[in-house]
């Protein structure tokens, strides 16, 4: 069984920073791409950032220069810096991974459980 765990989340007043992890744990599988995705109220889930098995990484416009992703293969984990923040960041954020078992060859998607930003004017 793949679990996903996030932390990070908390009230930030505009301009402030937080940091969001979140980690994969279980055994025999593969993680391909890692994402965070995030749903505000009233809207629909939206991209954030994804970053490759190989750390390219790719952001939505809306954050970026102020959100930075990484991730450490070792740990099975993603993080996402965020710098600058703004009223509009708040939302529901989520982490996703694409994730195969060993010895089969399709990936399905992974969710975190979701973690609350809210930042403050």
């Amino acid at each position: 069984q793949v679990q996903l765990v996030e932390s990070g989340g908390g009230l930030v007043q505009a301009g402030g920073s937080l940091r969001l992890s979140c980690a994969a744990s279980g055994s025999d599988f593969i993680i391909n791409a890692m994402a965070w995705y995030r749903q505000a109220p009233g809207k629909q889930r939206e991209f954030v950032a994804q970053i490759t098995r190989g750390g390219i990484a790719d952001y939505a416009d809306s954050v970026k220069g102020r959100f930075t992703i990484s991730r450490d293969n070792a740990k099975n984990t993603v993080y996402m810096q965020m710098n600058s923040l703004k009223p509009e960041d708040t939302a529901v954020y989520y982490c996703n991974f694409a994730i195969r078992r060993v010895l089969t060859s399709i990936y399905r998607d992974y969710w975190g459980q979701g973690t609350q930003v809210t930042v403050s004017s």
